[in-house]
């Protein structure tokens, strides 16, 4: 064991809740990260509409920026997991971030659309490498149970946090020009490289143990979401019976296909279909889909809205979001303690029922927005289902999973978000424009052809209320078990959930 080490196990297997310094500089650093990347993905969304008037975009070229980037993040994520269990995940983590800060600078210079988009694509592409390794140092250095879950809702409260500032920051700079939402983080990222390489011990042993990379697979998976997206955006435009997009989608299906006979024959697959035996896992997974994939499609919605049919400013606009971020901040701080006392499944499914309900109220929006009683309800309803559902979802999707895995479970996780907010983005894209708003003047045809939209953003939300509360059948026992562990804990025996969570994985499996 190198000195580097000594911390960390010392705090793993001393007082599970006494945390040394170098465990609090690591959580800021990994926290950090967390907080680039939600800070680039609220200040790019704020910025859409002056890009669009800047660069004459369509509805559905604009939503490539967006979809560009979460297409690179979640079609490489999996191959990102896999190289920081298999490479070691501080060099992986280091290598991605300095990416990530070249490729900021470059798309905040560039003025063809071509090339703003395929900057936000190696952008994403690089967030792929770094999201995993960074969750993954987390689960590997935070063991489960009231100090992974402590880790957890403070590692939350610095994604809140990148969000909230990216918001202000985001309306502020518009107003100068949109150059400087799309500049901003490649400094944010430099500053967050240099702590991290400071910071992170070296001691860490890349795992792998004669395995190599399943790059096959890798590529495979990424050119059928590549094309699930495309396909879908251009359907409006090619037709949705024509023979272009019933080729695009047989096309997806044979690649999917393709990835699935890959990792069955791959000694060292991408992807070992055996992780997903577990249910609390693949609710996880389908839960983090829906989640970023309808506040995602919701706010490129509420952003048009409002600075398109309204005439708000960019500031306006981000400030108009703000409040979600500030109850996720808030919230984030309780967390650790809500979760050791109900368990990530309730906090789940309360996250879901909060953000149907507020999809729902917004359908109540008019031509002049009412923000009093229409739209500040629903965006702190938003926030509320953040707050409970981020570290709830994380929690649940890496419980159980041994420690050469965790970059594994990590990238599945990512990836489920990511490519949630993509396709959800995309389908929603193509139902207002089939709605063909483009050739609409006035403000309340504008409206009505926004609300299928946000009808099928509710519904989407809904079915993710379904599964969410299809996981509450064996909580009550959990939650007793967990009580009864930390009254152990504290007993003297075992550490409080040491394995908890881990066992609760298996009943869930078994059931």
């Amino acid at each position: 064991m190198t000195s580097s080490d000594a911390p960390l196990t010392e705090a793993r297997h001393g007082d599970s809740l006494r945390w040394t310094p170098q465990l609090w500089a690591i959580l800021i650093v990994l926290g950090g990260a967390l907080c680039l990347d939600a800070l680039d993905v609220s200040m790019v969304g704020v910025a859409l509409p002056s890009i669009r008037s800047s660069l004459g975009l369509s509805t559905s070229s604009l939503q490539w920026i967006v979809s560009g980037y979460v297409l690179g993040y979640g079609g490489l994520l999996l191959l990102g997991g896999r190289a920081a269990d298999l490479l070691g995940r501080r060099r992986v983590f280091l290598v991605a971030l300095a990416v990530f800060a070249l490729v900021s600078l470059f798309g905040g210079l560039v003025s063809s659309p071509g090339l703003l988009i395929a900057a936000r694509f190696v952008k994403g592409v690089a967030a792929a490498f770094t999201a995993p390794a960074s969750m993954s140092l987390l689960t590997t250095t935070f063991p489960e149970g009231p100090m992974r879950n402590r880790a957890f809702s403070i590692y939350t409260v610095f994604g809140a946090s990148g969000f909230s500032l990216g918001l202000v920051l985001s309306g502020l700079l518009t107003e100068i020009s949109w150059r400087w939402t799309l500049l901003v983080p490649a400094p944010v990222a430099l500053v967050v490289l240099a702590a991290a390489i400071w910071l992170i011990p070296r001691g860490e042993r890349a795992e792998r143990n004669g395995r190599r990379f399943d790059l096959p697979g890798a590529l495979t998976v990424t050119a059928a979401m590549l094309l699930l997206v495309y396909t879908v955006v251009s359907a409006q435009q090619a037709g949705w019976g024509s023979a272009r997009t019933v080729g695009s989608f047989a096309g997806v299906a044979v690649l999917l296909g393709v990835f699935v006979g890959i990792e069955r024959r791959s000694r060292d697959p991408l992807v070992p279909f055996g992780i997903f035996s577990s249910r609390a896992l693949r609710r996880a997974n389908v839960g983090s889909v829906i989640l970023f994939g309808t506040y995602v499609s919701f706010q490129f919605l509420v952003t048009q809205y409002l600075q398109t049919l309204s005439g708000w400013s960019a500031l306006s606009t981000a400030l108009a979001f703000l409040p979600a971020g500030l109850i996720v901040v808030a919230l984030s701080t309780r967390m650790a303690a809500l979760l050791g006392r109900f368990g990530p499944a309730p906090l789940v499914a309360l996250a879901f029922t909060c953000l149907v309900i507020a999809y729902a109220v917004f359908l109540r929006a008019g031509v002049r927005p009412d923000y009093p009683a229409v739209m500040l309800p629903a965006i702190l309803l938003i926030g509320l289902a953040f707050g409970l559902g981020f570290s709830s979802l994380s929690v649940a999707a890496t419980a159980g999973v041994p420690n050469a895995e965790q970059g594994l479970a990590a990238s599945l996780f990512q990836t489920s978000f990511q490519v949630g907010g993509a396709v959800v983005l995309a389908i929603v894209t193509a139902v207002v424009d089939a709605s063909g708003t483009g050739a609409l003047r006035s403000a309340p045809a504008v409206l009505a052809a926004y609300r299928p939209a946000l009808i099928l953003i509710t519904g989407v939300a809904a079915v993710g209320a379904l599964v969410a509360m299809s996981g509450l059948r064996r909580q009550p026992d959990q939650a007793a078990d967990l009580a009864l562990e930390e009254a152990l804990g504290k007993a003297g025996g075992r550490p409080a959930g040491a394995a908890t969570v881990r066992e609760f994985a298996r009943d869930d499996t078994a059931a």
